[in-house]
């Protein structure tokens, strides 16, 4: 699944366009390198966010085209 469409099912960001935006700006790694909105996220994967003046580290634990609004957190694991 391409890396910008991840972020919005997950609802780690809200819209698409946002998402590419970040991954434009370079505000976006995976597994340690930046990355483009193409990058096709894998289970395992190490995301960094660089958004609103902090960083979120996340593993992604499920990939899924579509996932409800209660479900979409577990796509994903908060890592300290």
């Amino acid at each position: 699944m391409r890396l910008d469409k991840y972020l919005k099912v997950s609802r780690i960001i809200k819209r698409r366009t946002v998402a590419n935006e970040a991954c434009d700006a370079g505000r976006v790694s995976a597994n340690g390198r930046p990355v483009k909105v193409s990058y096709d996220v894998k289970v395992g994967d190490k995301l960094t966010l660089s958004l609103g003046g902090g960083t979120l580290n996340i593993e992604v634990l499920e990939v899924a085209e579509h996932m409800g609004k209660d479900l979409a957190s577990g796509m994903y694991k908060v890592i300290e």
